[in-house]
């Protein structure tokens, strides 16, 4: 079935050494049609991935680095007067692109980040009196550091709700860093060529809307939602006092795509509860605001929803 990810992944490995998982969710949610936000030390390859798949989705590509000074014309573009002809003329920003990596979108004031979050859900922008469609597809792939106290605006829970997946990026093992050293001291860095055409991309996000989904997995993954929102109707009566709010709607939403993508790229016809649990701590980890109870005690999201995937029966 997916053996077009295959020969993507094997392209983006070219230069990429290990991070399988984050190059994994990158695939998932760009052809899900939702975006990614990952967090992690700087040096781990978040700009080499999605630089090395836009050029192996033979995709246009730009990048963005948010900074404190940065205003939403930067990144939208703006209406620009022409003294010779008396007239404005439009000044397209980084935002008209097929992938979008915003970097270190933590660092941005809240009017950026407004600015892209909304692009991100509306698919167009408006630059004077005229309104552009973004070209299809469009992926934004957001990164924040966790090391930066300093000048960093963190993002609104509301806002992160936009983002399908966040990932949580960790260092590569030693044997994958040696290699990384080798390849780089050597200059040994092969060229990533395009190997998926813009009508495969499209036949593929109709194949993965097409795994089966059973009904039985349909409600596991519901109450799973559910068990975040009222822990006590589950018996996790301890938790109960560290969460503030629940999963959104929207996850019950991306959810049901995203699993049926991660179905779709270990070459399988229909969905089981080992995919939703693979996928489950990206897809809630910034959906659930915890209490300062939860804050003050150390207790982190990612124990939350491994607590809620313990209480769930399992179809």
């Amino acid at each position: 079935m997916s053996t077009k990810f295959d020969i993507i992944k094997k392209e983006v490995a070219k230069i990429v050494v290990g991070q399988e998982k984050m190059i994994d969710s990158l695939l998932i949610a760009f052809f899900c049609e939702g975006h990614i936000l990952i967090e992690g030390v700087p040096g781990l390859a978040k700009t080499t991935t999605v630089n090395a798949l836009a050029k192996a989705l033979g995709l246009d590509f730009k990048r963005a680095q948010f900074t404190p000074d940065l205003l939403p014309s930067d990144i939208l573009g703006a209406e620009i007067y022409d003294p010779k002809n008396n007239t404005f003329k439009i000044k397209k920003g980084p935002i008209f692109t097929n992938l979008l990596l915003a970097d270190e979108i933590n660092r941005a004031p809240a009017k950026v980040q407004s600015a892209l979050l909304e692009v991100m859900q509306e698919k167009q922008v408006t630059l004077g009196d005229t309104t552009f469609e973004i070209e299809k597809p469009f992926f934004v792939m957001a990164t924040q550091n966790p090391v930066e106290q300093e000048g960093v605006y963190q993002l609104p829970e509301a806002q992160l709700d936009r983002f399908m997946l966040k990932l949580i990026v960790s260092y590569n093992t030693k044997a994958e860093e040696l290699e990384i050293a080798r390849r780089i001291s050597s200059g040994q860095m092969e060229e990533v060529r395009p190997v998926i055409t813009k009508e495969e991309i499209e036949q593929i996000k109709r194949e993965i809307k097409a795994v089966h989904i059973d009904p039985e997995v349909e409600e596991y993954m519901i109450e799973l939602v559910n068990a975040t929102r009222y822990p006590a109707e589950y018996g996790l009566e301890e938790i109960e006092p560290f969460i503030q709010f629940g999963a959104s709607p929207r996850v019950s939403i991306d959810m049901f795509k995203a699993v049926k993508a991660m179905a779709y790229l270990r070459k399988k016809e229909y969905v089981t509860p080992v995919d939703v649990a693979y996928l489950a701590n990206e897809l809630m980890r910034h959906r659930i605001v915890l209490t300062y109870e939860a804050e003050a005690e150390g207790i982190t999201t990612d124990e939350i929803i491994q607590k809620v995937l313990e209480a769930v029966n399992i179809p």
